[in-house]
């Protein structure tokens, strides 16, 4: 199997995913030319002699519709004979289409790649595609769905974790978040420019400022209604009688525009065109999980890759865990007891927000970012998404 390096990764800033949004006149592919032409800025154009394209975008309607991967492979004028390929895998699909890649190039059947995700939620809102997975209810019941973020509140209630950890998670978030602008560490966030080439979008736009505790107990819990709406399933799926609802809106990630975009490939291609590596994928792994408490999932997928690695979470050095809500890293830390100045260093997603489709590319950026920070030799990635989806991957860093 051909061993395969990232040799770079770039991410755009996270935009409030609503109309009106910074980025909501900003074509999704776009944002990916824009990520594409910095990538060729700082490799030269050799870059583009790619072999595919994979993108990650869970709303595939209106201006993400059409097969995104093959439109922004056209607007990106990448080669002709470039395959592509657009996945939805829930909030994984950025990193399920970076392992994906991963996979092809392992194999040989392809050389250099790019592969990452987009989302505009300000576009196409949040389940804008109407599946009836979701939208029929008696069907949805007969697959035991419920929303994620009950799903969250669900966990919350039969994990015991209180309404202080989640207030923990969500106030070191936003602290890292804040601290990280200062820092000027993200290097590999790029701005999002206009057709004059002015800057529109240069940081992550929900990051709060000066949260405090105090600020955070004024909000009261926001999912009690999808609890009523929803009790059938849940008493049927899990025999609940009721819900004890701690997740407010500041315990989750905000809906959000963005992008991230990685290039992959084998030493020798990436040689070949004038790239350096900068992290070696060492294992990955994809798992499902209980459809209910669906967030478990990434997890499952992290003890996977780290085996197949032949590590355990004590010789990762830096860790990117997805806050798909604020109950998800609360409960990684608790069960784990890993350092937790190893994860999330430059906060997460309950302070940057969610673009769906997007979130695992660009938490795969902001991973090579904290081990270029740290000098850490080793990180690992670990994204959750609803109804039981997970997925995990190890780097090993190459020093320059």
């Amino acid at each position: 199997m051909t061993e395969v390096f990232i040799f770079d990764a770039l991410r755009t800033p996270r935009a409030k995913g609503k109309a009106g949004g910074t980025l909501a006149q900003v074509a999704p592919v776009e944002l990916v030319r824009q990520l594409t032409n910095a990538l060729v800025a700082r490799h030269g154009d050799g870059l583009r002699d790619v072999d595919h394209l994979s993108l990650g975008c869970v709303g595939q309607i209106g201006v993400q519709g059409g097969h995104i991967a093959l439109v922004s492979k056209l607007y990106c004028q990448l080669p002709e004979a470039a395959s592509a390929w657009s996945l939805n895998n829930y909030c994984t699909s950025g990193l399920s289409a970076v392992a994906g890649v991963v996979d092809r190039i392992a194999a040989g059947n392809a050389e250099f790649a790019l592969a990452g995700g987009v989302e505009s939620m300000s576009q196409v809102p949040f389940m804008g595609d109407g599946a009836s997975y979701y939208a029929d209810r008696d069907f949805s019941a007969s697959l035991h769905y419920i929303p994620v973020a009950l799903s969250a509140d669900v966990l919350a209630m039969r994990e015991g974790i209180t309404r202080e950890q989640l207030d923990a998670v969500t106030l070191a978030s936003h602290a890292r978040a804040v601290q990280a602008e200062r820092d000027g560490t993200q290097t590999s966030r790029i701005p999002i420019v206009d057709a004059d080439g002015k800057v529109v979008l240069a940081r992550d736009e929900y990051v709060r400022d000066g949260l405090t505790s105090e600020a955070l107990q004024g909000f009261d819990p926001a999912f009690a209604e999808l609890g009523r709406a929803y009790a059938p399933v849940l008493k049927t799926s899990l025999g609940l009688q009721q819900v004890e609802h701690l997740h407010t809106v500041v315990h989750c990630p905000g809906m959000a525009d963005g992008a991230g975009l990685a290039v992959l490939g084998s030493a020798a291609a990436g040689a070949s065109r004038g790239c350096t590596p900068r992290a070696q994928v060492l294992a990955h792994a994809e798992s499902g999980g209980d459809p209910v408490l669906g967030l478990t999932a990434g997890r499952h997928a992290m003890q996977r890759a780290l085996e197949r690695a032949g590590m355990t979470l004590n010789d990762i050095d830096v860790i990117e865990y997805m806050e798909a809500f604020a109950v998800v890293p609360a409960l990684f830390m608790r069960d784990t007891a890993v350092d937790a100045q190893k994860v999330n260093i430059f906060g997460g997603h309950v302070a940057k927000g969610h673009p769906l489709g997007a979130s695992g590319a660009i938490l795969l950026s902001t991973l090579l970012d904290a081990m270029d920070a740290r000098q850490a030799g080793t990180g690992l990635l670990v994204t959750s998404a609803a109804s039981g989806i997970g997925s995990a991957m190890v780097l090993g860093r190459v020093s320059a």
